[in-house]
C-alpha cells in the first residue's frame, strides 16, 4: 500500500496468496478459524506478537505448515538490548562482527533446542517453545534457589 509501482492487494487477500514464506508482521489475531484453511504458505514466520489464534493454529497444524512462533521469530530484538546490556555492565563495547557472531549463534540453537523439542513431545513449536522455557526457568530456579 502507497508504494509506486506496486499493486495495493487487501491484507485478508494477501494472507491467503500461493507463497513459500508468509510473515505476518504488523498486527495480532490476523490467521484466524476464518483464514487459517485458506493459506497457502508452506511456512509461517511470526514477526507481529501473536498473530495467529489458538484455534487457526490446530489448522494450521493439520494442514503441516511449518511454523516460527512469535517468541523465537523475534528474540533476536531482546537477544541484542541483552548484550547492550551486558556491555554496559562491562564498560567494555563488542565489535559488530562479534554481535553478529554471537546473535547468530544463539539464534540458531534456540532455533534447533525448539525444534528437537516439538519433536520429542509431539507438540508444535510454539507449545514447544513455551514449554521449553518454562523447563528452563524451573531449572533455573532449582539450580539458584527462589531467592538468588
Amino acid at each position: 500500500m502507497g508504494f509506486r509501482n506496486a499493486e495495493a492487494v487487501p491484507s485478508e487477500e494477501l494472507l491467503v496468496t500461493e507463497c513459500e514464506i508468509l510473515i505476518p508482521a504488523a498486527s495480532e489475531n490476523v490467521i484466524t478459524s476464518r483464514n487459517a484453511d485458506q493459506i497457502k504458505a508452506r511456512v509461517i514466520v511470526e514477526g507481529a506478537n501473536g498473530p495467529t489464534t489458538a484455534v487457526a493454529d490446530d489448522i494450521l497444524a493439520e494442514k503441516r505448515i511449518f511454523i516460527m512462533p512469535d517468541i523465537l521469530a523475534n528474540a533476536g530484538g531482546v537477544t541484542a538490548s541483552y548484550f547492550e546490556w551486558v556491555q554496559d555492565r562491562q564498560g567494555y563495547f563488542w565489535k559488530e562482527a562479534v554481535v553478529n557472531e554471537q546473535m547468530e549463534a544463539i539464534l540458531r540453537d534456540s532455533f534447533e533446542d525448539v525444534i528437537r523439542y516439538a519433536e520429542a513431545h509431539n507438540v508444535n513449536n510454539r507449545i514447544a517453545a513455551y514449554m521449553l522455557a518454562i523447563d528452563r526457568v524451573a531449572s533455573t530456579i532449582r539450580q539458584r534457589g527462589i531467592y538468588a
